[in-house]
């Protein structure tokens, strides 16, 4: 049985932040898009739940922001770093952006609120429950893309194929493009605790010796994640759900009957931290941004702030490329120049934050000693709004260049 064929500009395979801010900025650009997301709907827990003061801005540029800030949130507008005898505060609160903290927002309520967005637009076409499962090559380039979903068999074809499919992208994969393992001395295990009105209301990062613990406030529940040694998930399993209760109640910042909430393994979800990137993120007809590009570490929530300003870029560069004629692989290593770097320099910090301070903290077997630049950090003021600038904004954001071509009209 052969595959039925649909033709389009644009593909992007990957439903997430940087996959669905792209294909709304190319649909709104004049550009034919078919975003592409293997499961049935958006909501996945203990995804980056993070919407950065860069992006709250890009909101405000595309006019969606007022709407947006109405979809249930928490604003952070500080998070406490009490590691040792250093109490560091990041602070967000004098950035030059119109929002000046960190939207704390389930990504599914982002991705369901970008995705009506892009059905205004004649040319948005997203397709659920399809995967993308091989691409289409002819002459040397990529002409499309082998999707499976609940219809059987599609071909997809396309002028540009975006690979936006996570770290463990199938996209790159069928590519051959190579990944560079950074390394990251952590895993991270997600739950949640119950949380009260009396409680504080920002996030913090606590560490003791061997132990390290960040609270973000969600509302009615603590959304907590404790970092681990790479790799020691089996062992803290082993060791039993009590030991594992007592040990997050020793760092807890709250009352601690809070952790009788988890009463399984089930309640809590493993993260696997990497941090990596490829060399080179195009090929004709064939372009990889976001995760796919360069995983990041969860250090600051910053990937899907990442990812959407890949998005941004990436409409900026190629949709006006994309809707008079063919992209070229010159336009395509156009995006790569303009975000590998900041890219690569968001990466350095989260490894030496790694290395300069968490692998110290889990392999402390006493008290924690207080990290120098942590020391540096707590009597210089101006660094916590320089730290506040790094997380909030990161290293070059981008803004909207790309036009709405339908409401032009």
């Amino acid at each position: 049985m052969t595959a039925q064929q649909v033709k389009t500009q644009s593909c992007i395979v990957g439903g997430g932040p940087a996959g669905v801010m792209l294909g709304v900025l190319l649909a709104r650009a004049g550009v034919e898009v078919v975003v592409l997301e293997k499961y049935p709907d958006f909501f996945r827990d203990f995804r980056g739940d993070t919407i950065h003061p860069s992006t709250l801005e890009l909101m405000h540029e595309l006019g969606l922001l007022d709407d947006f800030l109405k979809l249930p949130h928490q604003d952070a507008h500080q998070m406490t770093m009490l590691v040792g005898d250093a109490k560091v505060v990041v602070d967000f609160t004098r950035l030059p952006t119109r929002c000046k903290y960190v939207a704390m927002m389930p990504q599914w309520d982002f991705l369901n609120f970008l995705a009506k967005q892009g059905a205004r637009y004649a040319g948005f076409t997203l397709k659920m429950q399809t995967e993308g499962i091989g691409l289409i090559e002819e002459g040397g380039r990529v002409v499309g893309v082998r999707t499976r979903g609940s219809d059987g068999e599609l071909e997809i074809r396309a002028d540009l194929v975006v690979g936006t499919d996570g770290r463990h992208s199938t996209m790159r994969g069928c590519a051959g493009f190579e990944v560079k393992d950074t390394g990251a001395p952590m895993d991270v295990l997600w739950m949640r605790l119950p949380r009260e009105p009396e409680d504080e209301d920002q996030p913090s990062i606590r560490a003791k010796a061997g132990r390290l613990l960040v609270t973000i406030n969600r509302g009615e529940y603590w959304q907590c994640a404790y970092v681990i040694d790479k790799g020691g998930y089996d062992e803290v399993k082993q060791a039993g759900l009590p030991a594992f209760r007592q040990a997050l109640a020793s760092i807890l910042p709250l009352p601690a009957s809070r952790v009788d909430a988890i009463t399984s393994w089930d309640d809590i979800k493993l993260l696997t931290v990497a941090v990596n990137h490829i060399q080179e993120w195009a090929r004709p007809g064939l372009l990889c941004i976001g995760d796919a590009a360069h995983a990041m570490s969860p250090i600051g929530g910053v990937g899907v702030n990442l990812a959407v300003q890949d998005a941004v870029a990436t409409a900026n560069i190629l949709a006006a490329r994309l809707r008079n004629g063919l992209v070229t692989l010159e336009d395509l290593h156009k995006v790569q120049q303009r975000r590998e770097f900041p890219a690569h320099a968001t990466q350095k910090i989260q490894v030496f934050v790694q290395n300069a301070i968490i692998a110290k903290v889990l392999t402390s077997k006493d008290k924690v000693k207080t990290p120098i630049v942590l020391k540096i950090a707590q009597n210089i003021p101006a660094l916590r709004h320089l730290a506040g600038r790094m997380v909030g904004l990161g290293v070059r954001p981008e803004h909207i260049a790309t036009p709405d071509i339908v409401a032009s009209l």
